[in-house]
């Protein structure tokens, strides 16, 4: 599989660089990639998750306790330059009880492949009438590398890093199938992407993301290390 990027190490020693025929793994762990801007634009049609501005995405979230999240995601007609690339602004607010617990602005562009990449977050948490940004990074700020969210070509045992900022967002997936089904109050599907997402700042917790084509995300679903659920129960597309 082919990906927009020149991978520092092995790929290094090649001439021609980032060449068109030359293939690469998608990046792991800490590793550093540079990005080649011109391989990437803002349009996003990964059928996985195809990101068109003004697609809007609503879930629930409920936790072991039975408190429930109502979150919003939203694609913006915004785009904000980083590393060179111009990356889509995704809107996420979630609320609790009509109040406003979490408002995000998430990046993601998609290479010449497909691969759809995650260039990082400002997010904001409101709790106890305080406001924490904890979990915000931004490639290339203060060691903070991109990573994939969908895979141009999932194919099970296929793994990845999604973000990559050292103590802060460390997050990683791999592919478990893509023949899933899933069943949320949107609707039912099948052929579905089903991936496990882990991450080694918590130790334990493991998660499965179900991905519709031509939909995007449409559960999520915490097997180990809790019991959180989040479930599409309505989408809209201009």
């Amino acid at each position: 599989m082919r990906t927009a990027l020149c991978l520092l190490g092995a790929l290094v020693a090649l001439a021609a660089g980032c060449a068109s025929d030359e293939s690469a793994s998608l990046p792991t762990g800490a590793e550093h990639v540079d990005l080649d801007p011109t391989r990437f634009g803002a349009t996003i049609d990964n059928p996985y998750w195809p990101m068109r501005p003004g697609s809007r995405w609503v879930y629930r979230e409920t936790d072991a306790d039975g408190n429930e999240q109502r979150i919003v995601v939203t694609v913006t007609g915004r785009t904000k330059r980083i590393l060179g690339v111009d990356a889509r602004v995704v809107h996420d607010v979630a609320t609790e009880d009509g109040q406003v617990v979490e408002d995000t602005y998430d990046w993601y562009a998609q290479d010449e492949e497909g691969n759809v990449w995650y260039l990082g977050e400002d997010t904001k948490a409101y709790e106890d009438g305080g406001v924490s940004t904890e979990g915000s990074w931004e490639a290339g700020v203060d060691g903070a590398e991109a990573g994939v969210v969908v895979p141009a070509e999932p194919e099970p045992g296929l793994r990845y890093r999604q973000e990559h900022l050292q103590g802060e967002a460390e997050d990683a997936a791999e592919v478990l199938s893509v023949d899933g089904r899933a069943r949320v109050p949107f609707g039912s599907f099948d052929r579905v992407l089903v991936t496990r997402e882990t991450t080694p700042l918590e130790p334990g917790l493991v998660e499965h993301k179900s991905y519709a084509k031509g939909v995007g995300p449409v559960r999520a679903v915490t097997v180990a290390g809790g019991s959180d659920r989040e479930v599409l129960v309505a989408f809209d597309v201009p």
